[in-house]
C-alpha cells in the first residue's frame, strides 16, 4: 500500500483555513494513488492547548464532513488531528475517514507533562487495517511509552503511524525512538511533522519513513509543506513540496 505523511505549517486556531490547506495536500496525495494520508497532532487547529477548550468539538462534527468525502471520492483512508469533548473531557485526538466507513477517533494516551492539567488521557487502542495492513495510530507523546509500540507489535501492526509535534529541539530523541521501533518489531514507521511555529515550539519538520528493519527510507525538509510517500510492498518513495 501507499502510505503518505502530510507535513504542513499549521495557521494558530484559523479551523476553515487550516482545512483548506489539508484539502490541498490531500488532493496532491491523491494524484499518486496513496491509500492512507496521515496529517500531524492537532493538525486543524494547530498544536495550541491554551485555546483546545473553545476550539474543541465532537469527532462527529459535520465541519469535518469533507474529508469523508474525499475519503470516499479518492478511496483514501485520511487522518487529521483535533481537540475532541467528550462527556465533559477534552482529549487531544486523530480523526480517522476510511472510504464507505462511519468516522473513528483515536484519543492520545500518554500526555506531555504540561498538558495534563488541559487533557484527559485516552484509553483505546486503534488499529486499522487497509489491504491487508495492520496500522496502529500514535499521538506524539506516545512514543515515550516502550509499551504502546509493544502493544501494536503484539496485536499484529506491520504499519506504525505517528502523528507529531516535534520541536528543533526534540526530533532526535523522537526520530530515534521510531528508527529503533521499526527495527526491533519488523515495522514500517511513519511519522508526520509540523513546520513552522505552533504552541511555541519552533517545529522541525523532517516527516520520515523507516523499513521494516528500521533504515531510514527518506524523510523531507525543515521548511516547506509537502507529502512524503512509501510503498510498503517495495519501500519506492517519492517526496512531493507544496510550496
Amino acid at each position: 500500500m501507499k502510505i503518505a505523511a502530510a507535513q504542513i505549517k499549521p495557521i494558530k486556531g484559523d479551523i476553515l483555513k487550516n482545512i483548506e490547506n489539508h484539502k490541498t495536500v490531500i488532493k496532491a496525495a491523491s494524484t499518486e494513488n496513496v491509500d492512507l494520508i496521515i496529517f500531524p497532532e492537532l493538525s486543524i487547529t494547530g498544536y495550541e492547548p491554551e485555546l483546545a477548550e473553545q476550539l474543541s468539538i465532537d469527532y462527529e462534527d459535520q465541519i469535518l464532513d469533507v474529508f469523508q468525502k474525499m475519503a470516499d471520492n479518492n478511496n483514501m483512508s485520511i487522518i487529521v488531528g483535533m481537540p475532541t469533548k467528550s462527556d465533559d473531557q477534552l482529549f487531544i485526538s486523530s480523526i480517522i475517514f476510511e472510504p464507505g466507513k462511519r468516522r473513528k477517533v483515536y484519543s492520545k494516551r500518554n500526555l506531555f507533562p504540561t498538558e495534563i492539567e488541559i487533557f484527559s488521557k485516552g484509553d483505546c487502542f486503534c488499529q486499522l487495517e487497509v489491504f491487508q495492513n495492520k496500522i496502529s495510530l500514535a499521538i506524539c507523546y506516545d512514543l515515550s511509552d516502550p509499551m504502546h509500540s509493544q502493544e501494536a507489535y503484539q496485536e499484529g501492526s506491520n504499519i506504525y503511524a505517528a502523528s507529531v509535534l516535534n520541536s528543533v529541539n526534540g526530533i532526535d530523541e523522537d526520530i530515534s525512538k521510531l528508527s529503533n521501533s521499526a527495527e526491533k518489531y519488523h515495522m514500517h514507521v511513519v511519522m508526520a511533522n509540523f513546520i513552522g511555529e505552533s504552541g511555541g515550539y519552533e517545529c522541525a519538520g523532517k516527516s520520515s519513513v523507516w523499513s521494516n528493519t528500521g533504515s531510514l527510507i527518506d524523510q523531507l525538509n525543515s521548511e516547506n509543506e509537502g507529502i512524503l510517500i512509501v510503498d510498503t510492498n517495495n519501500d519506492q518513495f517519492e517526496k512531493i513540496y507544496i510550496n
